[in-house]
């Protein structure tokens, strides 16, 4: 069957004449302003003893960290992801991105490694 015609809501049918389905809101949290953000700045030993520093803790568009992921690659020019709402660079740069995110105005503590 396709994703077309399943309905997430669990409604199958309604004997009600004047029932109309609505879609609910998408569950896209809403855009925060940086200084509502409470980030946390991980660094994380992978296989091999590599490294990478990790930004956790943000809410908001998906679109939104993708941007930030970004920014945060170009700043450190190193490579890296954004996946499962975390910000994954390659290598340790936990400076240069405490420093980017708080003139960004962003919330942002060191943790871990």
């Amino acid at each position: 069957m396709s994703n077309k015609n399943k309905n997430k809501s669990g409604i199958v049918y309604s004997t009600n004449p004047e029932f109309e389905f609505q879609e609910n809101a998408s569950n896209v949290p809403a855009l925060r302003s940086p200084s509502a953000q409470n980030l946390r700045l991980w660094l994380e030993r992978g296989k091999g003893g590599k490294v990478s520093s990790i930004v956790r803790g943000y809410i908001g568009p998906e679109s939104d960290l993708q941007e930030l992921g970004k920014q945060l690659k170009q700043l450190c020019g190193a490579g890296g992801s954004v996946k499962e709402s975390e910000i994954i660079i390659q290598g340790d740069a936990r400076e240069k991105i405490f420093s980017y995110l708080i003139k960004q105005g962003y919330t942002v503590k060191k943790a871990g490694g």
